[in-house]
């Protein structure tokens, strides 16, 4: 009874406990009803943007324009709120979040022409989304604002367009979007007489009276800067530079005073010669053999040496547009200023392609260090007779040294036999990633099969761990002679290790005395039967006798899992804890368990079968007819005398004569 108490006490406090939170809900309701109407609720302070980004606050108040919703403070017309996670969250994408303010047709971007950044929505290329201290929230004032993606250089020139230096860009272009090319703010010509006076005398005589206010001013004038005085291109034609305009066009009084006097072509050949133009090219350009002069050239004035239109590889890429691409690799002479005309001709070439002379000489014109090569020992074959293009791409390349493929592939092409020969199971890792040139010049080598170094050096490189000397140790003789190809195929092999073929016939080459006594005998040992000859010999070196991986008998135990264990906890021969080859040999031998002689003989080399112990002990039985491992386990045993494990009775009892006829003393 007196336990029971203990458990009723448990019972009432566990119904106690269960009305309490009734109690406080009541409570709680209770002084809910009690709290008037609109009483004071607990709330957090909401921060504003400008409390955590005091820095950026301190920049932008001081500065003179600023973009409404930061002078409103109101950052969430352009932001959401981000914690304390310090990134940059938009409502939307930069260019629509400026487009909810900003009209797109006052902006300009239904316009002919919009400019870059505008079209992609980069409005902060130009732009301080926050404040400036430019107008328009611009990030630099006047021309500046455009140097950050403009090239300065051709804005400074000595002498500068008065507009240009007074007014800036804007002047001239839009800075959004227009109807007229290059952003203009109206037409070339209209824009231009906005400030020059056409009908003044010494405009049009400085023009041969042509009426060029009906033509395009910047087919001779730079509109921005220039060397030349009166904003020249430093290239003028030289009936241009004269005002000699009617040595090609109509007299500038006639119907039609910019009319051509001939074909253009015609025009061109009254004073340029085809000959001295050709250089003694064969193979004509097909502008200049169809008299299509103004195809490449101005002629009037250009920025362009030889009045070419557009820079040399902006214009060839024009009809040679598969050149226009942007290799990863590109010709050191696209990327000149001369570009194309670095190699080709451009009227007629001697050569295929409008060359300016055959390809080595070419080639060797700027790459003199090849030249050189050829005077190498082996050379590769298109080395040797100058065709560079046939591994190489003229124009460049996404692989490195502007070959046309892959190193791999680019040597396919030539010995298609190797591509099918490299695809093997082990192929070498050079191979395999395309690095021929790992290995092999391509040019020239000192080298058979061009070689970088002889091939032990070239191995080493990578496989110092094998290649390395060791004076304490023995090492393999293709190794020591450093040939690696006697046994490997530096390619790609089907055998483990990138052998040059199965490991039994490749030891077999040198170590045929191993293999013919094998063939003649009882028993073959596994590993040698089954040619994996590296399973007990290391294949290049080793501190041991025979380039053994290990000493025997663990070398033997590592594999005779149940007589190391034996060995370990029976009484063991001691022949076998010392070394396994005292009794066997490790090829083959004519004698079962590959025994090196038979049973008698090999235990009578430890036990005096002659004495009279060892006679009386197998009841004077000949030893030279007795077979020692019928009765004892040559290893191991439990017994201390090596009986084996199993015994017949009778023998157990030394009662042989009971199955033998024993011979008498």
């Amino acid at each position: 009874m007196k336990g029971a108490f203990p458990d009723r006490r448990r019972a009432v406090r566990r119904a106690r406990l269960g009305w309490l939170p009734l109690f406080l809900l009541a409570a709680c309701i209770s002084s809910a009803a009690a709290e008037p109407r609109g009483g004071p609720t607990r709330q957090f302070q909401k921060k504003g943007c400008l409390d955590c980004h005091k820095q950026f606050a301190d920049r932008i108040r001081s500065l003179p324009d600023l973009h409404p919703g930061v002078k409103n403070g109101d950052c969430e017309q352009c932001h959401l709120r981000h914690g304390i996670v310090p990134k940059l969250l938009l409502k939307k994408e930069q260019g629509q979040l400026c487009l909810e303010c900003h009209n797109r047709d006052k902006i300009g971007l239904d316009a002919a022409h919009v400019h870059a950044p505008v079209k992609s929505g980069q409005c902060t290329g130009c732009h301080d989304p926050h404040g400036s201290a430019a107008p328009r929230l611009l990030k630099a004032e006047g021309p500046q604002a455009c140097f950050s993606c403009h090239d300065r250089k051709p804005f400074e020139r000595r002498f500068v367009h008065e507009v240009l230096q007074k007014q800036g860009c804007v002047a001239c272009h839009q800075a959004h979007g227009s109807a007229q090319p290059a952003l203009l703010v109206k037409g070339e010509a209209p824009l231009c007489l906005s400030c020059h006076d056409a009908t003044r005398d010494s405009f049009r005589k400085a023009h041969g009276g042509y009426p060029v206010e009906k033509a395009r001013c910047a087919s001779c004038h730079d509109p921005h800067s220039s060397a030349e005085k009166g904003l020249m291109k430093p290239n003028v034609h030289a009936p241009a530079a004269a005002a000699d305009c009617g040595s090609c066009h109509a007299k500038p009084g006639s119907e039609k005073p910019f009319a051509l006097l001939d074909e253009a072509g015609k025009l061109c050949r009254t004073c340029h010669d085809d000959e001295s133009l050709k250089q003694g090219g064969k193979d004509e350009h097909a502008p200049f053999a169809t008299g299509d002069c103004l195809t490449c050239h101005d002629p009037h004035a250009s920025q362009q040496a030889s009045l070419l239109i557009e820079p040399p590889k902006s214009l060839c890429v024009e009809c040679h547009s598969e050149k226009g691409r942007a290799p990863a690799h590109p010709h050191a002479a696209m990327s000149a200023e001369k570009a194309c005309l670095s190699c080709h001709r451009p009227h007629a070439g001697t050569g295929k392609a409008l060359l300016a002379s055959p390809v080595p000489g070419l080639c060797e014109g700027c790459h003199a260090g090849v030249k050189k090569e050829k005077e190498a020992k082996v050379l590769h074959a298109p080395f040797d007779s100058g065709d560079c293009v046939a591994c190489h791409d003229p124009h460049g390349s996404d692989v490195p040294a502007i070959l046309r493929e892959r190193a791999d592939a680019v040597c396919f092409s030539c010995h298609t036999d190797a591509r099918a020969d490299f695809q093997k199971a082990e192929v070498h890792r050079p191979v395999l990633t395309g690095q021929c040139v790992a290995c092999h010049f391509p040019h020239g080598s000192a080298q058979k099969a061009l070689l970088r170094a002889p091939a032990e050096t070239l191995c080493a490189q990578c496989h110092s761990e094998l290649t390395q000397q060791d004076a304490k140790g023995t090492a393999h003789a293709p190794v020591a002679a450093g040939d690696c190809l006697t046994c490997h195929d530096p390619h790609a092999s089907d055998t483990p290790g990138m052998l040059a073929k199965s490991q039994v016939s490749l030891c077999a080459d040198c170590h045929g005395d191993i293999t013919e006594t094998k063939e003649k005998t009882v028993s073959r040992h596994a590993p040698a039967q089954s040619g994996t000859c590296t399973a007990c010999h290391n294949p290049h070196r080793s501190s041991l006798s025979a380039l053994l991986k290990v000493q025997s008998p663990d070398l033997c135990l590592s594999c005779h899992q149940n007589l190391k264990e034996a060995l370990a906890k029976q009484h063991a021969h001691p022949p076998a804890a010392r070394d396994c080859l005292r009794c066997h040999v490790p090829h083959a031998s004519p004698q079962k368990a590959l025994l090196s002689r038979p049973t008698a003989q090999l235990c009578s080399e430890c036990h005096a079968t002659g004495e009279e112990g060892f006679r009386k002990a197998h009841l004077g039985i000949d030893p030279g007819v007795m077979n020692c491992v019928s009765c004892h386990t040559p290893h191991a045993s439990e017994d201390p005398k090596l009986f084996k494990e199993q015994t017949h009775a009778p023998f157990a009892g030394h009662s042989c004569e009971e199955c033998h006829v024993v011979p008498a003393h």
